[in-house]
């Protein structure tokens, strides 16, 4: 992913409200199972790390991203954004 795309996301992104919440149990087969589940309605989510959760927001991220397959747009704070596309006619067009 080019940086003139990671910031197109970015833009995008800005607007929306976090859909999972990592808490105290971290990353957990039900969490991954939980974001899989929300890449189905939506190509890009924002996702919340709770404070109670004692792991580091940027490993968290990276591990969601990694076991959903998806590509980590940002990390802000305790919030972080996945991109995933549609394998059949995506909805957001990135910038080439």
């Amino acid at each position: 992913m080019t940086s003139k795309q990671r910031s197109y996301l970015k833009g995008l992104a800005m607007n929306i409200d976090p859909i999972v919440q990592v808490g105290k149990g971290s990353v957990t087969p039900e969490l991954i199972e939980g974001v899989t589940e929300c890449f189905n309605t939506h190509e890009l989510i924002k996702l919340a790390v709770l404070k109670n959760c004692l792991d580091d927001p940027k490993a968290v991220a990276q591990t969601v991203a990694d076991r959903t397959r998806s590509e980590l747009v940002q990390v802000i704070g305790r919030k972080f954004v996945l991109y995933k596309p549609y394998k059949k006619d995506p909805k957001i067009i990135l910038p080439k």
